[in-house]
């Protein structure tokens, strides 16, 4: 059976990667084409621990008090939940010949854990983290939907949550131009930037461009 692709929406907080994502499951469904639609962090055991983190439900002991989580340790439990969830969901379905597309991958790592590790200008930070996602397998293309910090941050206001861990907007701007030059962060991958400040739809259909020009259509 021919293996199915792997695809990957990227993006800072508010750039629409949940919601690209969902719809590009949905154009696939439509076509008669089998897919699967996952998240990072995931629904598992390390990714339940993750997301506590992010909604400030999983603290740790610090001098001042209670504390999120170091970047490290948050890079290392990215790395742990993204091989979980390689072996559990993302390799059995592709191997079936499905395709998986996953909103985050390991960008999301390295730009989060670099942008918020205290040396964020050193290399060293950014090979760290490469080192210990070294076993994650690549994907067949990477869409990153470049936004605006401003853009975004309006965005996150409208969905009216609590702020999640990295919800800041000096942080989301560092993010925004680290997604802008992320073939630097992954040499050799397959990615594609979209203007993420445009309508869903409008999105969408570059989305689907890009995928259509994956998959030779």
């Amino acid at each position: 059976m021919i293996e199915g692709h792997f695809i990957v929406i990227e993006g800072i907080d508010g750039a629409g990667t949940t919601t690209q994502a969902q719809l590009l499951g949905t154009w696939f469904r439509k076509r008669g084409l089998p897919v699967h639609v996952t998240r990072e962090p995931t629904d598992g055991p390390i990714g339940s621990v993750i997301r506590q983190a992010l909604t400030h439900r999983f603290v740790v002991s610090g001098i001042a008090g209670p504390r999120a989580p170091s970047w490290a340790t948050m890079a290392l439990l990215f790395a742990a939940d993204r091989l979980d969830h390689l072996e559990a969901e993302i390799v059995p379905n592709i191997l079936d010949g499905v395709t998986v597309i996953s909103d985050r991958y390991d960008l999301s790592s390295l730009s989060y854990q670099s942008a918020t590790a205290p040396e964020a200008s050193s290399d060293a930070v950014v090979q760290w983290v490469r080192t210990i996602n070294g076993r994650a397998r690549r994907p067949d293309l990477t869409i990153v939907l470049d936004v605006d910090a401003e853009v975004a941050a309006t965005r996150r206001k409208e969905r009216s949550f609590t702020a999640e861990l990295y919800e800041d907007n000096a942080l989301q701007e560092s993010l925004a131009r680290l997604y802008a030059n992320a073939e630097t962060l992954l040499p050799g991958d397959r990615i594609v930037h979209i203007d993420g400040s445009r309508s869903v739809q409008e999105v969408h259909a570059s989305v689907v461009r890009a995928v259509c020009d994956l998959r030779g259509e």
